[in-house]
């Protein structure tokens, strides 16, 4: 595994997503009941944040467009967009959120 720093855990609030520049990609970071994701903060359908929507039932919706993305696998779950989007595996270590994005979960 590659594991690379993302953030501060504790710069994480509940179901508000984090957007880090870690390596050359740009990722949103959400901590949604107790658990952590890490998903590509772009949009399949366009070139929009996903940080930038809101975070419910474990999805991501882009604010732009209505789309929504499973957390855990990147699905892309309404139009416009059909394509998935990567997610990463991420880890906590002290106050450290580690995200590999060698090793995504999905891949578009």
């Amino acid at each position: 595994m590659n594991w690379a720093r993302a953030c501060f855990a504790s710069d994480l609030e509940d179901d508000k997503p984090f957007s880090v520049e870690v390596g050359d990609e740009l990722v949103a970071i959400v901590q949604h009941e107790g658990e952590l994701f890490a998903i590509r903060d772009q949009c399949s359908h366009g070139r929009v944040m996903l940080s930038l929507g809101e975070v419910d039932d474990c999805t991501i919706e882009c604010f732009a467009h209505g789309s929504r993305f499973d957390l855990r696998t990147g699905e892309a779950l309404d139009l416009p967009a059909t394509q998935p989007v990567p997610v990463y595996p991420v880890k906590v270590e002290g106050d450290d959120v580690l995200v590999d994005l060698a090793n995504p979960i999905s891949t578009n």
